[in-house]
């Protein structure tokens, strides 16, 4: 047992990396998704790596099924339980209007239908005292109604449950009691003990509508693994970040809701420490969409909450802006103009250029037609691409438009560079952060083969090309550690906070971190745990995350001080000003559990070989360039645009103008000319 595994499973590809705990190496692959049943391209992706599950010491993947359940609308049919005069909370939602300016807008289409809301007697006050007990005929009835209804799953959310869960769980004990293990219950306490009732009902509403969906593919996966000889437990990557094992993972399902695309942060992590440079923009571009993260001093940009599908979740959650933009993204004509994405050709029928029946032009098609794509060393070998099917496909829109095939093939990788330049100023520009101080990483089937166009339409000047690029994001889920949050609400005004007590609050919920690690498998020699705080100014609404040294902190001499200033500079980071004079407020606290993992190996030898080098015409703005095709294991010393590097997973375009460079860690660093 020496190989430490990891899987991604995208819309287009299944990727998996296999590190060698005992050499060292790395080896990369991958295999079509299988859209109808996903496991059997996971085991098809494994097998070119691994021969014998047995073998593998370390198991992890991500999964996008709850994503995918919520993205098209198929997840469960839930029965959401709420106390007596809350029925409408979750219809109601929140009076804010997210784009002020756009006339066709609306409210996202509740998960649950008013129909399906039912209500139960029983009231706790705001400290969490009982006023009115639980009516314990009610939530049977509701357990009789999900039951003769054929309701997937029942969500619990009741007032002030974040304060006194009581209610809830005596209201869980009765539903399971009522409904057996066929019928997810989920209780808003468990996935988010937070304030604010619509935010919270909004959580346990997403865990219900997605859970069964990821419950029944991680108990598939489990228990195929373990009739092929896997003897580790599963390990799946968290939204936060983190790993949870699998068995976790069916409890709280909604913790894997972007499972897969943050492998490729953590990844981006990773690669900053190893490049030594604390801010990188992380770019994923796969075959269907288009994620984009932000490492910032060293660590990935984490929110305590978010919004998925314009729904609020209350949970730690890797800040993510994604949009549907891939090599698989279709072009298309619209009022004349030319589009791309976000519909996208899949894994099946897939571009054009697969020769799987695809008949409309992507951007990979694009590529191809441009000749940046080596189309008989396409994915490692794995694929032959038809570079006739390309062509058709292109000149069909290019009749449509009244332009040049060529002319149409650039326009079609233009539309989706700027498409892909706005994603990532979403992410940095609108929120005060200036993309030209970054460094960026780029990864994904066809990540490496945009990101220096991306890079110069922003100002960038250093683009970096990790190894396996196409296989990024499952060699970053390598890279992380198990993760647990925990949080505990903790109103105090800042002149009533009695030090001592927070620090009790904080041992507790370090303890239970503890406890949890321990759960998951974790030595004690491997544990760490961080501390921190929500802060406002008395009468914000919002607050912010503020760090504390450790769980004794507030408990020292001079902390109220400390904390006040701490938080005035935090603000002035995120707003641009703060009120240092002003009263504080303290909200929650959080502990984070960290159970730390040996990190992979990042070292390179390069493998000279003249028959590896070929020379073939690529197109750049307008004109065909000589250009020499390299395969990645062959480079060293400096390599001067344009060039096209061909390796296992991806195609790194070095467009002219660009000079690129292999650093000790293996990584293809570009730097990007024409940029002011």
């Amino acid at each position: 047992m020496s190989f430490r595994t990891a899987m991604d499973i995208g819309g287009t590809f299944t990727d998996v990396v296999r590190y060698d705990e005992r050499t060292g190496r790395v080896v990369a692959s991958k295999a079509p998704t299988t859209p109808g049943n996903l496991a059997d391209g996971v085991f098809s992706a494994l097998g070119r790596v691994v021969d014998d599950p047995s073998e593998i010491s370390f198991f992890v993947h991500g999964t996008t099924q709850g994503l995918n359940a919520l993205l098209e609308r198929k997840g469960a049919r839930v029965l959401l339980v709420t106390g007596e005069g809350a029925r409408d909370v979750y219809r109601i939602a929140r009076g804010n209007r997210d784009r002020m300016f756009d006339l066709r807008y609306r409210k996202p289409e509740p998960l649950v239908p008013r129909s399906d809301v039912t209500e139960v007697a029983g009231r706790l006050d705001w400290r969490g005292e009982e006023l009115v007990p639980l009516d314990e005929g009610a939530v049977r009835a509701a357990a009789r109604r999900a039951r003769g209804e054929g309701f997937d799953a029942v969500a619990v959310c009741l007032l002030f449950s974040y304060v006194n869960p009581a209610h809830e769980i005596r209201a869980g004990e009765i539903l399971a009691e009522e409904l057996g293990e066929d019928t997810l219950v989920v209780l808003s306490h468990e996935v988010a003990r937070e304030w604010r009732e619509y935010e919270r009902t909004s959580s346990a509403v997403l865990e219900a509508y997605t859970g069964p969906v990821v419950r029944r593919y991680l108990a598939g996966i489990e228990e195929r693994f373990a009739e092929r000889g896997l003897t580790v437990p599963v390990h799946v990557m968290q939204s936060s970040g983190g790993l949870v094992n699998a068995s976790y993972a069916m409890r709280h399902p909604l913790q894997t809701l972007l499972s897969g695309p943050v492998g490729g942060t953590m990844g981006g992590v990773a690669a900053a420490r190893l490049l030594g440079r604390p801010n990188a923009i992380c770019v994923d571009m796969g075959g269907t969409s288009f994620d984009v993260s932000l490492v910032v001093d060293g660590r990935p940009d984490i929110s305590a909450e978010a919004r998925v599908e314009g729904f609020p979740v209350l949970m730690p959650i890797v800040n993510l802006h994604t949009i549907g933009a891939g090599g698989g993204s279709i072009a298309y004509t619209e009022a004349g103009a030319l589009r791309v994405g976000p519909e996208s050709a899949g894994a099946v029928p897939g571009p054009a250029c697969y020769g799987r029946g695809g008949v409309r032009p992507t951007v990979t098609d694009a590529n191809v037609v441009l000749g940046r794509v080596d189309p008989s060393w396409f994915a490692g070998g794995l694929m032959s691409l038809d570079v006739e099917a390309a062509y058709t496909a292109v000149a069909g829109l290019a009749r449509e438009l009244r332009l040049q095939t060529l002319q149409t093939a650039e326009g079609i990788c233009s539309v989706a560079n700027a498409k892909m330049a706005q994603a990532i100023r979403t992410l940095t520009v609108e929120h005060g952060v200036e993309p030209r101080e970054f460094a960026l990483v780029a990864f994904g089937g066809a990540g490496a083969m945009h990101a220096a166009f991306i890079a110069r339409e922003l100002g960038i000047s250093e683009v970096v090309v990790p190894r396996f690029p196409g296989a990024f994001s499952a060699w970053g889920m390598l890279e992380a550690d198990v993760r647990r949050d925990l949080s505990h609400p903790y109103f105090r005004s800042g002149g009533e906070l009695d030090g001592a007590d927070m620090a009790s609050r904080l041992k507790d919920l370090q303890d239970q971190a503890l406890e949890e690690l321990a759960g998951q498998g974790v030595a004690d020699s491997r544990m760490r745990i961080e501390h921190a705080v929500d802060m406002r100014y008395e009468g914000q609404d919002y607050t912010l995350t503020v760090p504390l040294r450790d769980a004794a902190e507030p408990g020292t001499p001079g902390f109220p001080e400390r904390i006040a200033a701490r938080y005035a500079d935090a603000h002035t980071r995120r707003y641009g000003h703060a009120t240092p004079e002003a009263p504080v407020e303290f909200v929650a606290l959080r502990s984070t559990g960290f159970g730390v993992f040996p990190r992979t190996a990042a070292t390179h030898a390069a493998q000279p070989d003249d028959r590896t080098r070929t020379v073939r015409e690529v197109v750049f703005d307008g004109e065909a360039h000589p250009t020499p095709v390299l395969r990645r294991g062959a480079l060293e010393g400096e390599l001067t645009g344009p060039a096209i590097v061909v390796e296992e997973t991806a195609t790194t375009v070095i467009p002219p103008g660009c000079v690129a460079s292999v650093d000790g860690n293996g990584f293809l660093i570009i730097k990007v000319g024409g940029v002011k």
